[in-house]
């Protein structure tokens, strides 16, 4: 049975599109198998529904992502949920131009020095900034890959891999709410 197979299967009919595209993002070919496992695990802890995030975790897993890649993936999305915070913050206030003057004080040494390539924590970044709508995170990461040559199908195929954890998570989340 395909990764997260179960996972597709369990969602209710409403939701078939969502099955589907998780069936498409899975069988995906674009990125290397380590950055679409790393899209998934990122996007996993970045939207936190249990379920969800064992399931990724375990196809991950048998995926063979590295233990390394998944530890950057979920420092990915902690590292994102901080500055998606602080930055989306500054780019609606009125008052933005001088708090962009101001220096973020903010550790995030894992941007810089993530433990696997640039590439794949970027694209991660992208994944988790997508879903918690950070447009400068957004700017920031996918300039950071196009400055390296990544062709913008590949970032565009991390916030598909994004929408769709996020969809599967939130149709699991209200299900288990409805119950």
């Amino acid at each position: 049975m395909p990764p997260l197979q179960n996972l597709a299967d369990s969602l209710p009919p409403y939701a078939n599109d969502i099955a589907l595209n998780l069936g498409s993002v899975v069988a995906e070919t674009i990125l290397t198998e380590p950055q679409k496992w790393g899209c998934f695990v990122a996007s996993a802890h970045a939207v936190v529904v249990p379920r969800v995030v064992k399931a990724i975790e375990a196809a991950a897993d048998a995926a063979g992502l590295a233990p390394d890649a998944k530890l950057a993936a979920r420092g990915a999305a902690a590292i994102m949920a901080q500055n998606n915070v602080y930055f989306r913050a500054i780019a609606i206030m009125k008052n933005h131009t001088e708090y962009r003057a101001l220096r973020a004080r903010l550790r995030m040494r894992i941007v810089s020095s993530p433990g696997v390539p640039k590439d794949d924590f970027d694209l991660w970044c992208v994944a988790v900034s997508a879903i918690n709508g950070c447009a400068d995170c957004l700017d920031a990461h996918e300039g950071a890959l196009r400055s390296r040559g990544v062709e913008p199908v590949v970032a565009q195929t991390a916030m598909r891999i994004a929408a769709v954890v996020q969809a599967v998570s939130r149709v699991v989340a209200g299900e288990a709410a409805a119950a």
